[in-house]
C-alpha cells in the first residue's frame, strides 16, 4: 500500500480526463459526435495495449470469457460516451463535470435493484443530499424560454450519461467477479470503437489538421489517463482514492475558464459543493463501516 503515491495517480488521471474533455469540446463544433467517440476509443487501444505488455498481461488482457458481458459494457459505456461528448457542445465544461456527478448517486440505487446490494439509510440520506445539489446545478436551466432549448437538451444528455455510467458500472462490478480488470479495459476501448463505426453513415467529416490533433490526442490522453486511474487502486483502497474523484470539478473550472471562457456561476459551485459533500459522506461511511468489518474479524481470529 503506498496512499501518497494512488492519490497522485488518481489526481493525474482527473487531469487527463478533463483535458480529455476539453478537447472534445474544441473540436465539437466541427465533427460529429460519433466520429469523437472513434478517436477517443480507437487511440486509447495502443496505449492500452502498451500498458499490458509492459506488465506482462498481454494474454490475460485478451481473453474474454463474456463476450455479451463485454458487448453490454461496451454498449452502454459508448453510448454514455456518447451523450456526454454531445453535451459538451451545449454546456460550459464545469456545468457538464457537476451534473455528471449524478452518475456515482445514481449507482447506488442501481446497484441495490440490480444487484441486491443493501441499501443502507445514511447512504440513501447522502445519495439523497447529493442529487439535491445536481438540481441546484440544474435549477437556472430548468426554468429558461424556449431560446435556450440547445442547453435543455445538453441538460438532457448529461442526465442519460449518468444514467448509462451507473449502469456501467453495475455491469463491472458483475464482470470482475469473472473477468481480469485488464481485460475489460482493453475490450471497452475495441467494443467502443466497433460501436461508434456504427455512427459512420451519419456524417463524418474529414477533419482539418487542427481537429484531427486534438482528436487522436484525446485518444491518446484518454488511454494514458485510464491506465493511471486503474494503477492508482493497485496503491490504495476505494476509500483513499474516491475522494479525488471530486477534484475533477476545479479543473473544470479552470479549464473552462481560460480556454472557453466559461465563468462558473454561483448555482454550479454551491450545487458542486453539496455534492461534494455528500459523496465524502459516503465514502466517510464506507470507510468506518470496513475498519468495523477488519476489526470484527480480528477479534473473531484466534490468537496464540
Amino acid at each position: 500500500m503506498n496512499p501518497t503515491r494512488a492519490i497522485a495517480l488518481k489526481l493525474t488521471s482527473v487531469v487527463l480526463f478533463t483535458i480529455m474533455a476539453s478537447l472534445i469540446k474544441a473540436t465539437a463544433d466541427v465533427v460529429p459526435t460519433g466520429e469523437a467517440v472513434f478517436f477517443r476509443s480507437f487511440f486509447a487501444m495502443p496505449v492500452i495495449l502498451g500498458w499490458l505488455w509492459m506488465r506482462g498481461d498481454l494474454s490475460t488482457g485478451l481473453k474474454a470469457k463474456s463476450w455479451v458481458g463485454h458487448s453490454w459494457r461496451g454498449l452502454l459505456g459508448v453510448s454514455a460516451m456518447g451523450c456526454n461528448f454531445a453535451a459538451l457542445g451545449l454546456l460550459p465544461l464545469p456545468e457538464v463535470t457537476a451534473i455528471g456527478f449524478a452518475a456515482p448517486m445514481l449507482t447506488v440505487f442501481a446497484a441495490a435493484v440490480l444487484l441486491g446490494e443493501r441499501l443502507r439509510l445514511f447512504r440513501t440520506a447522502c445519495v439523497l443530499l447529493g442529487l439535491v445539489g445536481v438540481m441546484v446545478v440544474l435549477w437556472p436551466r430548468l426554468s429558461l424560454d424556449s431560446l435556450e432549448g440547445a442547453a435543455l437538451f445538453g441538460v438532457m444528455l448529461v442526465l442519460a450519461s449518468a444514467v448509462l455510467r451507473s449502469l456501467v458500472q453495475v455491469q463491472i462490478r458483475r464482470m470482475i467477479q469473472v473477468e481480469e480488470t485488464s481485460a475489460i479495459v482493453f475490450y471497452f476501448s475495441l467494443t467502443a470503437t466497433l460501436f461508434s463505426l456504427l455512427t459512420l453513415p451519419f456524417g463524418w467529416v474529414w477533419p482539418a489538421p487542427w481537429a484531427l490533433a486534438m482528436l487522436v490526442a484525446s485518444g491518446l490522453i484518454g488511454g494514458v489517463a485510464q491506465i493511471f486511474l486503474t494503477s492508482a487502486y493497485r496503491f490504495a483502497g476505494a476509500s483513499v482514492v474516491a475522494p479525488f474523484d471530486y477534484a475533477s470539478i476545479l479543473f473544470a473550472i479552470v479549464f473552462g475558464w481560460v480556454f472557453f471562457a466559461e465563468a462558473p456561476t454561483a448555482m454550479v459551485i454551491l450545487g458542486s459543493s453539496i455534492v461534494v459533500a455528500a459523496g465524502g459522506l459516503i465514502i466517510w461511511r464506507e470507510r468506518q463501516l470496513g475498519l468495523r468489518r477488519g476489526q470484527a474479524r480480528s477479534n473473531m481470529t484466534p490468537h496464540g
